[in-house]
C-alpha cells in the first residue's frame, strides 16, 4: 500500500494520498517524580507511551472525492479506527513505510472555486489489536 488510507467510494474503493505536507507529532507520554536540589527521575507511562498525532492536508481534490473522503470521517465519527500507511525509513522492508491504526480526531473543509475542495484532518494514532 502506499502513504494514505482506503475509502470506501459510491462504486468502489479510492485510496487517498496526502499532500506532501503530511506531519507528525509525537509527545511522549511520563511519569516524574521531583525531588530537593532539581533531581528528578522519570519513566514511561504505560506499554505504547509516545502519543503520536498526525495532521493530513488534501487540497484540491475533485467534488466528488472530497464526498467520499468527508462522508469517510463522518462514518467514523472519531470512534473507529482505520489503517493508515505512512513513511517510516526505519522499517526493514523495502517500501519504507508502516501501516498504524488511526482514528480521525478533528477534520475540515474548504469550498475552493470551482468543483475542487480541499480538506484537513488530523489523526491520532491508537494502539489496539
Amino acid at each position: 500500500m502506499a502513504i494514505g488510507f482506503i475509502v470506501p467510494a459510491i462504486s468502489s474503493t479510492v485510496s487517498v494520498k496526502p499532500d506532501k505536507t503530511l506531519s507528525r507529532d509525537t509527545k511522549p507520554n511520563t511519569i516524574t517524580a521531583k525531588f530537593g536540589d532539581g533531581y528528578e527521575q522519570r519513566s514511561k507511562r504505560g506499554l505504547n507511551s509516545l502519543e503520536e498525532t498526525y495532521s493530513v492536508s488534501l487540497a484540491n481534490r475533485p467534488k466528488a472525492e472530497a464526498d467520499d473522503i468527508l462522508k469517510f470521517f463522518d462514518d467514523k465519527a472519531g470512534v473507529t479506527s482505520f489503517d493508515f500507511t505512512i513513511p517510516d525509513a526505519n522499517n526493514t522492508t523495502t517500501t519504507d513505510e508502516k501501516t498504524i491504526r488511526v482514528v480521525c480526531d478533528a477534520w475540515n473543509i474548504q469550498y475552493n472555486s470551482g468543483n475542487h475542495y480541499s480538506l484537513s484532518a488530523t489523526f491520532r494514532r491508537v494502539y489496539q489489536p
